[in-house]
C-alpha cells in the first residue's frame, strides 16, 4: 500500500479493509480478494517463518514449510469456510498454520519451494539472518510470533512513511526525526534538531509532531487492514505490543 492517503478522511480510509475484502469473498474468491490476501500474506510471511523456526524446524524446512502453507493458502477456493468470527487476519493466520503443521507434516516436508500452485517470492535470506537477531529463548513460539508480527508492522509504518517523505523530497529530514518518533516527548532534543536542519526550536517542534502524528495514523491505517472490524483497532494494538513485554 502506497502513502498519499492524508486527505482521506478515517472513517473512509477503514470502510473496506485488505481482510475484510477477504473474508467478503467467502466461498468463491474474486481477484481483489485473491490480491488482497497475497499482500497480506507478502507482508506478514516472517512472523510465520519465525512461529516454524521457533517450533524447532530447521531454517530449509521451515523455508519449505511456509512456502507450502502459502501455497495452499492461496490456491483457488481455499477461502472456502472463513467466517467473520475470525475477525483477526493475525489470529486466523496462526491458526491455519497450526492445523496445517499438525496435519500436512509429510506432504509439506516433500514439497519444494516452488513445488506448489501458487510460489511467494520471499526473501528468506534475510529472514533468517532476522530470525537469528529476533529470537527469543525464553518466548513461547505464540508469543514469538506476536512479537515479529508487531516489529514486521512497525516496519511496514515506517516504510511507508518514508515513501511519503521520499515523494516530497524530504528524506533528509525524515531520516534526521526517525529516531524521535517512539522517544518519549520530554526528552526529544529540538535544539539540536534545530540546529542540525538549519531550522528554528519552533519549526523543529511541528516537524516532528507532524511526523509522529502521521507515524500513528498509518499504523493504526495498517493494523486496520488486518481486521474485519476497525473499531478494535485500539484492541489489537494493545495486544500486539503487549508481547513485548513477555
Amino acid at each position: 500500500m502506497s502513502g498519499g492517503a492524508h486527505s482521506i478522511p478515517p472513517g473512509d480510509i477503514f470502510a473496506t479493509t485488505r481482510w475484510t475484502l477477504v473474508l467478503a469473498a467467502g466461498q468463491r474468491s474474486t481477484p481483489e480478494s485473491e490480491v488482497a490476501l497475497e499482500e497480506l500474506c507478502r507482508t506478514y510471511w516472517y512472523p510465520l517463518y519465525a512461529y516454524v523456526r521457533r517450533r524447532g524446524h530447521a531454517k530449509e524446512d521451515a523455508e519449505d514449510l511456509t512456502q507450502a502453507f502459502f501455497a495452499r493458502l492461496l490456491e483457488k477456493n481455499s477461502l472456502q469456510g472463513l467466517s467473520s468470527e475470525r475477525g483477526k487476519f493475525r489470529a486466523f493466520l496462526l491458526a491455519a498454520l497450526k492445523h496445517f503443521l499438525a496435519n500436512e507434516w509429510d506432504r509439506a516436508s516433500r514439497q519444494k519451494r516452488g513445488g506448489g500452485a501458487v510460489h511467494l517470492s520471499l526473501d528468506w535470506e534475510s529472514g533468517d539472518e532476522r530470525y537469528q537477531c529476533d529470537v527469543v529463548d525464553t518466548l513461547s513460539p505464540d508469543l514469538q510470533y506476536d512479537r515479529a508480527w508487531a516489529v514486521t508492522l512497525l516496519d511496514r509504518v515506517v516504510a511507508r512513511l518514508r515513501e511519503e517523505h521520499m515523494a516530497e523530497q524530504k528524506t533528509e529530514l525524515f531520516d534526521a526525526l526517525k529516531p524521535f518518533l517512539t522517544m518519549e516527548k520530554g526528552a526529544i532534543p529540538y535544539i539540536e534538531v534545530a540546529s542540525t536542519m538549519q531550522m528554528s526550536e519552533g519549526a523543529a517542534r511541528v516537524s516532528v509532531h507532524r511526523l509522529r502524528l502521521r507515524y500513528r495514523e498509518i499504523l493504526r491505517e495498517e493494523i486496520a487492514q488486518t481486521l474485519a472490524d476497525p473499531s478494535t483497532v485500539a484492541d489489537e494494538m494493545q495486544a500486539l505490543f503487549a508481547s513485548f513485554a513477555g
